[in-house]
């Protein structure tokens, strides 16, 4: 089984507070990617960054001051293009970079495949914002939870908060046996 994870496409990580044009660039091409997922069965999951009213009060909030992803503003929703895609299914809310829910159910999936004798979870590809947060924290965990899947970043369908910071976060997933693709 092979899964797409599509990590926080939300409006305020493309238009709205954080917004970039390399995010706004990506848009298209991830829109194509998780259409084209769908198309070869694979099982598509999103993540939500999402904060409470008090996010300033945080930990992040005190580090990062600029107020995003508040649970139900419209910064908090999945970017209009992909948004359709999310029908039928629930995106992971996450209050903070990596989601340990995400690793625990891909494991859960994995096991109750191989119970059912298929061969599990054998690729999980990511993609989304930010590449230099989230999506590489996203993907390191589940190569914690899944050691022998094969863990892929499309970077063609990623931007960070610059672009030398995506580039480092690249070469950091690299360098622990993450592949990275440009589809």
């Amino acid at each position: 089984m092979n899964y797409l994870i599509v990590v926080d496409m939300q409006n305020d990580f493309v238009s709205g507070a954080l917004g970039t044009r390399e995010a706004q660039a990506i848009v298209p091409f991830a829109a194509r990617r998780v259409a084209g997922a769908l198309e070869r069965g694979e099982e598509v999951l999103f993540t939500r960054d999402t904060h409470s009213p008090d996010y300033l009060e945080t930990q992040e909030g005190r580090n990062l001051p600029v107020p995003h992803c508040i649970w139900g503003t419209e910064g908090w929703e999945i970017v209009p293009q992909l948004a359709a895609y999310t029908a039928g299914r629930t995106p992971i809310d996450k209050p903070t970079f990596g989601s340990r829910y995400l690793g625990a159910v891909l494991k859960a999936r994995d096991e109750d495949l191989k119970k059912q004798g298929q061969p599990g979870v054998e690729r999980v590809t990511l993609i989304g914002l930010c590449t230099d947060i989230c999506v590489i924290s996203n993907a390191l965990l589940i190569k914690a939870f899944l050691p022998e899947a094969e863990i892929v970043v499309d970077a063609s369908c990623c931007a960070g908060v610059t672009p030398e910071s995506h580039q480092n976060a690249l070469a950091a997933m690299k360098m622990c046996q993450v592949a990275i693709e440009n589809e």
